[in-house]
């Protein structure tokens, strides 16, 4: 066996330990009870989206850290595949600018709705906002407050009945409400992954 040979049976022995999911049956509507607290931690990467298509964009590109701790206020309800459960959470986040060094952190409300009727594959869609402090100064924007806005959809894949693991994508935008000028603001596309614990 080559060294080549090797490394793939590693890899896949590793997989298989790691990536196989459970075969006992998942209770959405169990883990999506009424009053279930979620503890997420979420890292993501994105890079400013060239929707205006202007010659000057200053080509921002950045990675967040993120922890929110949400509530699901009502549980699962909702017919056949819209059957689902809010999450309602605040989530801290640190956004460091790669192109140029610069920060934004703050504090976001952050919406989510999970479709629970497909088994552990549970599709979401989310919106949040919320204020930071930054030190961003390009020529989209120049302040040292603005905020940040996101609509995003994504996926999370249960391990267990208590802990499942996402990635999604997001439409995020940053603007410092007009408070200064300049604020063109920008549009970003974003990637973001993370692990998620339901605690009752």
């Amino acid at each position: 066996m080559n060294a080549h040979s090797r490394l793939a049976a590693v890899l896949s022995l590793v997989a298989s330990a790691v990536l196989v999911v459970p075969a006992t049956a998942f209770e959405a509507d169990a883990t999506f009870t009424k009053g279930t607290y979620v503890l997420s931690g979420e890292g993501s990467y994105g890079a400013q989206w060239h929707l205006e298509e202007k010659r000057d964009q200053s080509d921002i590109r950045f990675w967040n850290l993120g922890v929110r701790v949400s509530l699901l206020p009502f549980g699962a309800a909702g017919p056949s595949i819209l059957h689902g459960a809010f999450e309602i959470g605040l989530e801290p986040l640190y956004q460091r600018y790669i192109e140029p060094s610069a920060f934004w952190a703050g504090v976001l409300l952050v919406l989510r709705y999970h479709f629970v009727s497909i088994g552990r594959f549970v599709p979401y869609v989310e919106i949040a906002a919320g204020p930071g402090a930054t030190d961003l100064n390009v020529r989209e924007i120049t302040s040292n407050f603005s905020f940040l806005i996101w609509g995003g959809v994504g996926a999370s894949m249960f391990l267990t009945d208590t802990t499942a693991v996402y990635a999604g994508w997001r439409y995020e935008h940053n603007s410092n409400g007009n408070s200064s000028q300049p604020n063109r603001g920008f549009e970003s596309s974003v990637g973001v992954f993370g692990v998620s614990y339901y605690l009752r």
